[in-house]
């Protein structure tokens, strides 16, 4: 697609107030992919101003067409879905299979499941002698993240509309441009002027300016705990509501008795997917002291399979990450285990040999990971698996909820109740039984550091509205 030069408010392509731009370029290579204008608190006044005035309108209309406006929405991205995926490829990274087969595809799974909750949710209910309406919460402010440039989008901006809030999105500077795909076809699917806005910019100008505007009634986040804390320090100070979608490091447990071949080989595919740049990745696999060297085995041969290279290639299976100083956080971290006497047992800092440009990192496995090293406690968002022995499932379940994290986990077992047992008594939000498939209805969203509030299905939608009881 061609980059805007502008800022989409109030239904049409504006320039920005000032005259800074942000550089996007392909991290495979380095080369310039395109220029858009780095937006400031000007643009974002001018437009939370846009979607306040078209609130009222927006909140009335009937749910049935806005769900019209949804499905409207879902075919377009549906006919876009190839430019989407080679959009995302060139902007983070991706290998071109997975950006069409999940970045591409789960935003429209996404809009469509939206598009039918806008159309069937009950927006009224009686309680007695009540009347309890569910009415929008109001103006949204959305700051997402580069991982998952499209599906967090969507993942807002679809639940936001549906129930008749109005939006503006601040995205990622690392990925504007599916940003800005989206906003074409927003306008395509006939959603009104203002209700949909896009300002692009840096994060400590834009986004912050977004996050304590006074005429925002709910900022919703993704990104890391450390940027999470101060969105919601910002957010409280103007008794704004939040929701955050923050941090992890998930626990993958391997029970005594489960298929350890499958579960290593799905558990290291979970961790280099996305090139390990997944807020939910299970980087933690715990496996009982018995069968440890062997999951360390099928892990470090698992791992070599995982093809460094061109996202382009239909080899690859891992692609640069998204950034210089994304790549350098990562390779510090695996630093950083060595140090601390982890066993590397596949990959490593050093560049994956054959690469001479862009910001790839070499898909890494530690063994002999204790439970208090740096890489067993903090989020490193790269392709490093770290491998954790335990005695018995009670010091499996005490290392895998021994975190500040509780986003995502998984659990393998022979016997199914055993493992949803275990899984009850895991401190996270979501929990995978043997490689349970992703359910785009079902909630998404964290325990303690990992954030407040859900996205996705039913509850994702009601975190846009506000409770109205009326007594007759």
């Amino acid at each position: 697609m061609k980059a805007h030069d502008g800022m989409y408010i109030d239904g049409a392509w504006r320039p920005a107030a000032g005259t800074g731009t942000i550089e996007v370029t392909n991290p495979a290579d380095g080369t310039l992919l395109a220029t858009v204008p780095a937006g400031g608190p000007e643009d974002v006044a001018a437009a939370v101003r846009a979607a306040r005035a078209a609130l009222p309108g927006w909140a009335a209309t009937p749910p049935a067409e806005r769900a019209a406006r949804l499905d409207a929405l879902r075919r377009i991205l549906t006919d876009r879905r190839e430019e989407i995926a080679r959009t995302v490829t060139a902007e983070l990274g991706s290998p071109l299979t997975l950006s069409q087969k999940v970045h591409a595809a789960v935003p429209i799974a996404v809009c469509t499941g939206y598009a039918e909750l806008a159309a069937a949710y009950s927006f009224e209910e009686r309680l007695g002698n009540s009347l309890v309406l569910r009415e929008p919460v109001g103006v949204v402010g959305a700051i997402t993240p580069w991982n998952y440039p499209l599906h967090q989008i969507v993942a807002k901006a679809a639940p936001a509309l549906a129930v008749g809030c109005t939006m503006v999105l601040k995205p990622a500077e690392d990925t504007p441009l599916v940003a800005q795909l989206f906003a074409e076809a927003v306008d395509e699917a006939g959603v009104p002027a203002g209700v949909f806005n896009l300002v692009t910019g840096l994060g400590p100008v834009a986004g912050q300016a977004l996050a304590e505007h006074e005429d925002i009634d709910l900022l919703s986040f993704t990104g890391s705990t450390a940027v999470g804390r101060r969105i919601g320090a910002a957010a409280a100070s103007g008794v704004k509501r939040v929701a955050l979608e923050l941090g992890g490091k998930s626990a993958n447990v391997v029970l005594p008795g489960a298929d350890l071949a499958k579960a290593v080989k799905v558990g290291v595919a979970n961790v280099m997917s996305n090139s390990g740049q997944t807020c939910s990745a299970w980087t933690r696999m715990l496996v009982d002291s018995e069968r440890y060297e062997e999951a360390v085995r099928l892990a470090a041969e698992a791992t070599a399979k995982y093809t460094t290279g061109d996202p382009l290639d239909e080899a690859t299976r891992v692609g640069p990450l998204v950034n210089a100083a994304q790549r350098e956080r990562v390779t510090g971290y695996i630093e950083r285990g060595r140090e601390e006497g982890a066993r590397l047992v596949a990959g490593g800092a050093e560049p994956p040999e054959g690469v001479e440009r862009g910001h790839y990192v070499r898909p890494t496995v530690f063994a002999d990971v204790t439970p208090g090293m740096t890489i067993a406690q903090e989020e490193i968002f790269g392709p490093v698996l770290s491998l954790l022995k335990y005695e018995d499932t009670e010091d499996a379940l005490r290392i895998a909820n021994g975190t500040v994290y509780g986003l995502a986990g998984a659990v393998w077992s022979e016997d199914e109740e055993e493992a949803v047992a275990f899984a009850r008594r895991m401190e996270t939000g979501q929990v995978d039984i043997n490689g349970g498939r992703f359910n785009p209805l079902a909630p998404f969203g964290g325990y303690k550091q990992s954030g407040v509030g859900r996205e996705l299905g039913v509850h994702g939608l009601e975190e846009y509205l506000q409770t109205k009881s009326l007594q007759l």
